[in-house]
């Protein structure tokens, strides 16, 4: 499989399922962006990324426009001619009405996961690849007034949270908090935006400053001034719980290191005799499809682990690798999920409860079930992120917008009391149930 981003459903660092960039048809070969860590998804079907983004051959007089499209796009071309020939205001940037132009075509479809971007914002966006990127080092996501996560766009009903500062982060040291609430960004408001545009303003090079106003529970606002740095996110936390009978694992990105660190974590808890894993995709924007893929397999060992639909409704399997780890029926398996799980922690929660290998315990997921892909275009023109296809659980069960139900919810106190975890402290009771672990069993 060819090597993939991952999912901004909304966080920073990370965030939705996309696949790699792909260059426009100009007589060179398409190219893929090297492994590394960013949105989600390729799937098995490499060949709709091969062969779906041909845009059309420049069959008209018109440069681009198909013969059988004349007629739809003589409009376009009739304001493009007639700014060009008699517009009066100065000098006509053709650059900047080009990518005006594909804004606003992209934006015209109104799907939430599509967008475009010009070079220098593109370039910007792409620096989380390698797995660390410039900013403050904190995820984010959008909360409506209700408490529900994954609203758009930002308002007086939909506003910017904080959800996890980076252990070591600018935003760390400079004292944010999980769910200080973000007002304003270098004294602008953010309303009107989307979480990746918010994402977008509070990111900048190393060694620039941010200034954000933030709201923390019922206070006045405050001001903190940021100096972005390098940040270089922790994606797996590894510890023993239960005196030492549980291995316990938080992912929080799907980078292939992630993917690998989740395999040698693995095998530390097996060698130490734990029977019992629990592990944690709360909080998890998604990462690779390539890393969702080896960390489902190292709990399934076979079968289906997602399928992907594309435009024309064909569905194509992808399967789980053979060499997973703790495919052992004999181990007693907790996910965590809640509303910030996404993309490919959907991917991985949903093929392990459709497989029945495990008790998904938490809140309802985010609910993305579509994939997105990069298409880089020539020169500075940018690059424009599609819907191109959906992916959907072994069962086939399309969760966009609707998530992952749990096997067994737990609702959350308001407010949490300081240092409580009531759904990892319910997973542990799971597991302690004989009687859960044998039904759990006999289903894998």
């Amino acid at each position: 499989m060819d090597p993939v981003e991952p999912d901004l459903s909304g966080r920073e660092p990370l965030t939705g399922l996309d696949a790699p960039p792909v260059v426009a048809p100009s007589g060179r070969r398409i190219s893929f962006l090297a492994i590394s860590i960013a949105l989600v998804a390729v799937l098995a079907g490499s060949a709709l990324f091969m062969s779906g983004y041909t845009m059309g051959r420049q069959a008209a007089a018109e440069p681009g426009t198909p013969a059988s499209d004349e007629a739809a796009f003589r409009p376009f071309w009739d304001t493009w001619q007639t700014i060009n020939d008699r517009y009066a205001g100065g000098d006509v940037d053709r650059g900047a009405m080009v990518q005006g132009a594909i804004r606003g075509m992209i934006d015209a479809l109104g799907d939430p996961y599509s967008e475009y971007l010009a070079s220098d914002e593109y370039r910007q966006r792409l620096q989380g690849i390698s797995g660390q990127f410039e900013g403050i080092g904190a995820e984010i996501s959008t909360r409506s007034a209700d408490g529900s996560e994954g609203c758009a766009p930002l308002g007086s009903a939909c506003r910017l949270v904080i959800t996890r500062p980076i252990e070591g982060s600018p935003a760390q040291r400079a004292g944010l908090e999980a769910g200080d609430i973000v007002l304003s960004v270098d004294g602008v408001a953010l309303d009107g935006l989307t979480v990746d545009g918010a994402r977008d303003r509070i990111r900048g090079p190393k060694g620039t400053v941010v200034a954000l106003s933030i709201q923390r529970g019922g206070g006045a606002p405050q001001s903190f001034t940021i100096t972005r740095d390098v940040v270089q996110p922790r994606e797996v936390d590894s510890e023993a719980l239960a005196d030492g009978t549980v291995g316990y694992l938080r992912v929080g990105g799907f980078s292939d290191q992630a993917a690998d660190q989740v395999v040698e974590r693995l095998r530390a808890h097996l060698a130490a005799g734990r029977t019992k894993l629990i592990l944690d995709l709360r909080g998890n924007p998604g990462g690779y499809v390539t890393a969702a893929r080896k960390i489902a397999s190292q709990f399934i060992g076979s079968g289906v682990v997602f399928w992907e639909q594309d435009a024309r409704g064909d569905q194509v399997a992808t399967d789980a690798l053979t060499d997973g780890v703790a495919t052992d029926p004999a181990l007693r398996i907790v996910v965590l999920i809640d509303g910030g799980s996404a993309s490919a922690s959907e991917i991985v929660a949903g093929a392990l409860q459709d497989a029945g290998r495990a008790t998904l315990v938490g809140q309802q997921s985010y609910g993305k079930g579509t994939v997105q892909q990069w298409q880089e275009l020539t020169g500075e023109g940018g690059a424009f992120k599609l819907t191109v296809a959906r992916w959907l659980t072994p069962a086939k069960r399309w969760i966009d917008k609707v998530g992952l139900t749990p096997d067994v919810v737990v609702t959350l106190p308001d407010p949490v009391p300081a240092g409580a975890d009531p759904i990892l402290d319910r997973a542990l009771q799971v597991l302690d149930d004989s009687a859960a672990g044998a039904g759990l069993r006999a289903a894998a």
